[in-house]
């Protein structure tokens, strides 16, 4: 067995008996028991480390190497660990700006869910949530009385549209047409949900985009614009 790893067993043994003695006398030397115990954790892992080490025959200098590698993916992941939720932030902020209508969700100062929308190149708002957990793509629309699905996008979310009845006469920009009451298990926005929501579907053809309407905006305790982008407050 190596000096090293002799030396590292001298330490565990000093260690445990320093452990021992400030138990119950209180610290010793100026260290108290869980320091005196840490010292002594590290120690069994470093004379492990050595013994590997050097049984394995590696030279001094690519021991060296390998430690500060490994020293510096593991202050890496302990970055990454410690601000993992302005990381979050920072990818949800890079998503919205590149993916028009991606939810960038964040809490006011009293906790509250919000969702930031940023205005798409045609100047709307447009907003990727989930309806019944189906991904489904809204255009803002406070003219909108109703949220309003297409007649695929209904579909998706699991309505059975051969079964509704189109008896709610809707104008649109091609005349005047019908649209049948329907409803949502779950509608949310980013992290903004509502359940058992009341929905408004469009024949097959007539509606080109899926709308969220005022039913699902009056719900909200805020909604604000600023500049290019759009503000909601559950």
């Amino acid at each position: 067995m190596s000096r090293l790893v002799w030396i590292g067993l001298g330490l565990v043994g000093i260690a445990a008996i320093f452990a021992v003695a400030s138990r119950d006398d209180g610290p010793l030397a100026g260290f108290g028991s869980d320091a005196v115990a840490q010292v002594a954790y590290m120690s069994i892992w470093g004379a492990l480390v050595a013994s590997a080490v050097l049984a394995s025959g590696t030279s001094f200098g690519q021991m060296l190497k390998q430690i500060v590698i490994w020293i510096g993916i593991f202050l890496v992941l302990m970055t990454g660990y410690t601000y993992r939720y302005e990381l979050q932030d920072t990818a949800s902020a890079l998503t919205a700006g590149l993916i028009p209508g991606s939810p960038l969700a964040s809490r006011t100062a009293d906790g509250r869910q919000q969702v930031t929308l940023v205005k798409s190149a045609n100047g709307h708002f447009s907003a990727r949530g989930t309806a019944n957990g189906k991904s489904i793509r809204f255009l803002v629309d406070t003219g909108a009385s109703s949220v309003v699905l297409t007649n695929a996008a209904a579909a998706r979310a699991g309505i059975d549209v051969d079964q509704l009845a189109f008896t709610i006469p809707v104008t649109t920009a091609n005349g005047r047409t019908t649209a049948a009451p329907a409803r949502l298990d779950e509608l949310s926005i980013g992290p903004i949900a509502r359940r058992n929501v009341p929905v408004t579907v469009a024949r097959a053809g007539v509606l080109e985009e899926n709308l969220l309407g005022m039913d699902f905006v009056d719900t909200l305790t805020g909604f604000e614009i600023r500049g290019d982008r759009l503000i909601l407050t559950d």
